[in-house]
């Protein structure tokens, strides 16, 4: 109906530009091939994302002075070693010949402060960008995380090993996920009650949670904590769809898979924090399964957009795959 109105428009007004605007992929292409002009929305678009934001940055020919203090004191007071690339929030790779050091800048504390590759609940990062984001999710002067990269890079993973590490502090940690399938084709409707239909949707985050407590033994103290927290429903499952008017007080709320979220809807989500809340988005913004967005019109790619440089906010993009070379393998030819 929306198509043929907007043909007859343009057959009643041929001295008129008629345009069809719609989030819709398909409709748009319809449009086009009736010779109908369709454009999207530009509204809570990034403009342009091929140099997207990686919150990271390697630097050469560094000082050995600063890269020395910072393994000395843990920190180096001297900002001017990160010259034009300085940015709050912001981690940094910085080099001098053989020698290097990781770092995380914050405006605030004005000092570059090192990071190690440090354990979280058992899990330990294998690159500097494993440890990188696992430094955003434990720091607690930073409350909203987002975590983008392909699969295999260990978003999902990084997100609950640190609010693992973390479950002393909050008093909760909640999981969720948009109730997206793949290529938005759905299996139809699922028995049970609202926790049993999202479980199906959930399971990756429960695969990870597995992989996380079979880095101990069955009753070593570690894995019998996470049995714990799920019996005392410290562990929870939250769909998104009832979310409106929470407010989320003392828990870390991680939402895996928010590349296939609207910017309104994680606007909604980040708008629930209340006080002692952080919130971990992760994606991969190519890999979206719903038609109405893109890799610019996706809430995850907005916040990036949005919110870099911001106080309270910090962003880390994975690039190397960690879970088999057979999904790298697919990740770089298919």
């Amino acid at each position: 109906k929306i198509l043929d109105a907007a043909l007859c428009l343009q057959a009643k007004e041929p001295e008129s530009k008629v345009i069809l605007v719609s989030k819709d992929i398909n409709l748009r292409l319809k449009a086009k091939a009736l010779n109908l002009p369709a454009e999207d929305y530009q509204t809570g678009k990034v403009k342009d994302n091929r140099h997207m934001f990686t919150g990271r940055t390697t630097l050469d020919g560094v000082d050995s002075d600063v890269i020395r203090k910072m393994y000395v004191d843990g920190n180096s007071r001297k900002i001017t070693a990160l010259g034009d690339d300085r940015q709050n929030n912001h981690f940094y790779i910085l080099k001098d010949g053989s020698a290097s050091a990781m770092g995380f800048f914050n405006e605030k504390k004005r000092n570059i402060e090192r990071v190690d590759k440090s354990y979280a609940y058992g899990i330990k990062p294998r690159n500097a960008e494993q440890a990188f984001a696992l430094h955003a999710i434990q720091n607690p002067d930073i409350n909203l995380v987002t975590i983008c990269g392909v699969a295999g890079t260990g978003k999902t993973l990084l997100a609950l090993a640190g609010a693992l590490e973390q479950k002393n502090r909050y008093d909760q940690i909640i999981l969720a996920r948009p109730i997206v399938a793949l290529s938005n084709k759905d299996l139809g409707f699922l028995p049970g009650d609202a926790e049993e239909k999202v479980n199906p949707y959930m399971q990756p985050l429960f695969d990870n949670l597995n992989f996380i407590k079979n880095q101990f033994g069955p009753n070593e103290r570690k894995a019998r904590a996470i049995e714990d927290m799920k019996a005392e429903g410290k562990i929870q499952i939250s769909p998104l769809a009832y979310i409106r008017g929470r407010s989320l007080s003392n828990v870390i709320f991680i939402v895996d898979e928010a590349q296939n979220l609207t910017p309104h809807e994680v606007k909604t989500i980040i708008t629930r924090a209340g006080e002692n809340t952080k919130i971990i988005l992760t994606g991969d913004i190519r890999q979206i399964d719903t038609p109405y967005l893109d890799e610019q019109s996706n809430g995850l790619t907005y916040v990036i957009d949005r919110l870099r440089g911001r106080e309270l906010y910090c962003h880390i993009a994975l690039e190397k795959g960690e879970r088999s070379e057979l999904a790298n393998l697919a990740n770089d030819h298919l």
